[in-house]
C-alpha cells in the first residue's frame, strides 16, 4: 500500500469515529424530523431558556410534561388556503355577514377604538378587519392546541427551527411575567395566542394593558386585544392619516403583520369596505 493510502486508510476509522461521537449528539440537541429526539432537544433547551433569563419556575411549569405532536408538522405543512388566489381566498374568508359584524364591533366599542386611534393613530377599520379574519371577532378561538407544546414541536423541527425557538422562550416569559399561567396558554396549531392571534414574541413587544387590569389580555380584554393589535402595527412603521391600499407605506405595514400576500390584500380590502369604500 502506497504512503499517502495508508494515510487515507488510517483516517477513515477516525473520521467515522468522530461522526457517531458528534452527529447523533449535535442533532439531538439541533432539530429533528421525528419524535425520537425532542427528548434531548427539550432538555438542551431548558438550559438555553435558563441562560437566557427565563426563571426556574417559568421552564418547569411551563415545560412540564410536554411532548412532541405530530398534528402540529402535519398541519404546518399543508397550509393550501394561503395557495389560493386572491379572489378565492377573499371570497371564502370575508362576506356580507363578517363586514356587517365588523360594523357592529365599531358601534360597540367607540368609545375603546377612538382612544386607540388617538394614541396609535390606526384607523379602527384596520384594527377590526384584523380582528375578523383571525378569528371571527373571538368566536373561533377554540383554544384547542397547547401553544407550549405546539412551540416545543415546531422548535424542534428543523424546518424553522430558529424562528420557533425564539417564540417559545417568549412564551415562557410570558408565564415568567404573569400575564398568563400555563393552564391559559391554549390557541392555535403555530402558537397563536388570543382573538387577533399574536405570536409570543410580538406579545412581548407589543401587548398592551389597555384596561388598566394589570394584566396583557389577549383573549378575554376587548381593549388589550384592540390597542395591541394597534401598537403592532404603529410598532411596524404605520402612518397615522394614510391610506393602506397596495403601494402604500402602511401596506408594506400590514405585510408585517402577515407574509400572505392573499392575506395583506384581503385585510386591506375588507378595511375599506368597513369604512364604506
Amino acid at each position: 500500500m502506497k504512503p499517502n493510502a495508508l494515510r487515507l486508510a488510517s483516517a477513515i476509522p477516525l473520521t467515522l469515529a468522530a461522526l457517531m461521537a458528534f452527529s447523533p449528539a449535535t442533532h439531538a440537541a439541533t432539530c429533528g424530523e421525528a419524535a425520537g429526539g425532542f427528548g434531548p432537544w427539550l432538555a438542551a433547551f431548558k438550559k438555553r431558556a435558563a441562560a437566557q433569563g427565563v426563571s426556574q419556575s417559568a421552564i418547569s411549569s411551563g415545560l412540564a410534561g410536554v411532548t412532541y405532536d405530530p398534528r402540529v408538522i402535519r398541519l404546518d405543512r399543508n397550509q393550501k388556503s394561503f395557495k389560493l388566489s386572491f379572489e378565492q381566498f377573499y371570497a371564502r374568508r370575508v362576506g356580507s355577514a363578517l363586514i356587517n359584524r365588523g360594523r357592529a364591533r365599531m358601534k360597540a366599542h367607540r368609545g375603546t377604538l377612538d382612544r386607540m386611534e388617538r394614541q396609535f393613530g390606526v384607523p379602527a377599520e384596520v384594527v377590526i378587519a384584523i380582528w375578523g379574519l383571525e378569528t371571527n371577532y373571538g368566536a373561533d378561538t377554540s383554544g384547542k392546541f397547547s401553544i407550549i407544546r405546539s412551540l416545543a414541536t415546531l422548535s424542534y423541527d428543523c424546518r424553522r427551527s430558529a424562528f420557533f425557538t425564539g417564540q417559545l422562550v417568549d412564551a415562557l416569559r410570558i408565564i415568567d411575567d404573569a400575564h398568563m399561567s400555563p393552564a391559559e396558554m391554549r390557541g392555535g396549531w403555530a402558537g397563536e395566542i388570543g382573538q387577533t392571534q399574536f405570536l409570543p414574541t410580538p406579545y412581548v413587544k407589543y401587548a398592551v394593558d389597555y384596561d388598566g387590569d394589570g394584566k396583557k389580555d389577549l383573549i378575554h380584554s376587548i381593549p388589550d386585544i384592540l390597542a395591541s393589535t394597534a401598537n403592532f402595527l404603529k410598532g411596524h412603521g404605520w402612518q397615522a392619516g394614510q391610506p393602506w391600499h397596495p403601494g402604500t407605506a402602511n401596506y408594506n405595514v400590514i405585510k408585517d403583520w402577515n407574509r400572505a400576500e392573499v392575506y395583506q390584500r384581503t385585510i386591506s380590502v375588507m378595511a375599506t369596505k368597513l369604512r364604506g369604500g
